[in-house]
């Protein structure tokens, strides 16, 4: 038999290692590629950090869902100037927390909050009566508006009857009832106020004030009528009824994602 030398034999030995060695290595390599995760996992695409706003009317939408003095009719007119009665009956102190944050949201015309986005206003006039009309169209998140609502309903309880203290008319006597509104939008609230007292000069003094608000989708409308004396409902009823469709017949036209 024929032997093979020593040193062939350790050549070959480690020729075999070697292939052994680079195999092993090869599989790890490929190993390593065929189980990484797929371009497709891995990569974002600007789309998927964009913005996840709720797409919002632009200043022209909200301007053209606004409602005028036609639509309510005579005696109604542009405004001439913010009412008297706005500074010296609400702008008022009281110690009752519910009772001061809805004062101050009336004085402020804010009712739902400071809007985010665009909004657009408009303020009638009625002469005969002394009365005026403030509307505003606006976008707020939906959740802050529920929130509002649900505040706003509490109010005929929570202040019912309390007193607050005016800055030119001196102590005015509060009442606070839920307003009837159209069933319009997807969620609404109203109230009705009387502010009783005695002026300067000693007479009795009389100021009601309806105000309302209402959610449509993403967007809201508010509204204050308020007047010395009794404010026909009729007006703020229209206003609503109307002011529901234009802004829904608005938001049919198409919206602008932020």
């Amino acid at each position: 038999m024929t032997r093979t030398p020593a040193r062939v034999l350790l050549a070959v030995i480690l020729a075999a290692g070697t292939l052994t060695t680079a195999g092993c290595a090869n599989e790890a390599i490929l190993h390593e590629v065929t189980t990484a995760p797929s371009p497709s996992a891995v990569r974002t695409t600007p789309a998927a950090h964009a913005s996840s706003a709720a797409p919002v009317l632009t200043p022209a939408q909200a301007q053209s869902a606004l409602i005028t003095d036609v639509d309510l009719g005579a005696p109604w007119t542009p405004t001439q100037g913010t009412a008297t009665w706005r500074d010296s009956l609400l702008k008022a102190k009281t110690n009752i927390p519910d009772c001061q944050r809805l004062l101050d949201a009336l004085y402020a015309d804010e009712l739902l909050g400071t809007p985010a986005t665009t909004q657009a206003v408009t303020t009638l006039d009625d002469p005969d009566d002394d009365a005026q009309l403030r509307y505003q169209v606006a976008a707020f998140p939906q959740a802050d508006v529920n929130r509002t609502l649900d505040w706003l309903r509490t109010l005929p309880q929570k202040c019912a009857n309390f007193t607050a203290t005016t800055t030119r008319s001196g102590v005015q006597t509060i009442q606070v009832t839920e307003a009837t509104l159209p069933e319009v939008g997807d969620a609404r609230e109203g109230l009705h106020l009387t502010l009783t007292g005695t002026t300067p000069e000693g007479d009795q003094s009389t100021l009601t004030l309806d105000t309302a608000a209402v959610r449509i989708g993403d967007d809201t409308i508010t509204l204050t009528n308020g007047g010395p004396g009794t404010v026909p409902a009729d007006a703020t009823q229209q206003a609503v009824r109307t002011g529901a469709q234009r802004l829904t017949d608005v938001q049919k036209q198409g919206r602008v994602q932020v």
